[in-house]
């Protein structure tokens, strides 16, 4: 399968850091830079994990950030983009590989960590842009009249379940 380098958004990660400061500029307290290198911490690391080679052995989110028809599906369409989103809340996945079956591995991501993913395939944004978009009115983005027809975390629509599995992966049963 064709890898491309992993897409990236240059605001992940920074949602968390960027209020940080504002709420102490708004309070007139200084700003802890210890706090400010955890936030750029958390962006190098990522990106150094990206790079190694044992973190893509059996990771979902390494063949989804460099496969291109699937990275230029969610860039082309919101509803994809969140229908991605919300298929990896609450799911365990497992590759579709030998020795990945017998060793039963399992790959999970948390809400946040999936929105982040999302962000970074369409090059732009932090996991907040999609963050319980699937909850409805009030919550997140939300799709409370059904319009943008985005889905409830860890839905699994058919489209993004053949997807998963052409990407080599398949959604483990709960239990």
């Amino acid at each position: 399968m064709s890898k491309i380098p992993p897409s990236r958004s240059p605001d992940r990660h920074t949602f968390q850091k960027e209020n940080y400061i504002r709420r102490q500029q708004e309070r007139g307290e200084a700003i802890n830079p210890d706090y400010i290198d955890f936030f750029d911490k958390i962006i190098e690391d990522r990106r150094y994990r990206l790079d190694q080679t044992e973190y893509r052995e059996n990771d979902m989110e390494y063949d989804l950030v460099t496969t291109p028809w699937i990275v230029e599906k969610v860039r082309a369409s919101d509803r994809y983009a969140q229908n991605l989103y919300a298929a990896m809340c609450n799911q365990e996945f497992r590759k579709l590989e030998v020795m990945e079956i017998l060793k039963e591995s399992r790959w999970s991501c948390s809400w946040r960590y999936s929105g982040g993913i999302i962000a970074d395939m369409r090059g732009q944004g932090d996991y907040i842009d999609w963050y319980c978009s699937g909850i409805g009115e009030g919550l997140g983005n939300g799709d409370a009249d059904g319009t943008k027809d985005y889905v409830g975390e860890g839905v699994v629509t058919s489209e993004i379940r053949e997807d998963l599995e052409r990407l080599g992966w398949v959604i483990l049963p709960e239990g």
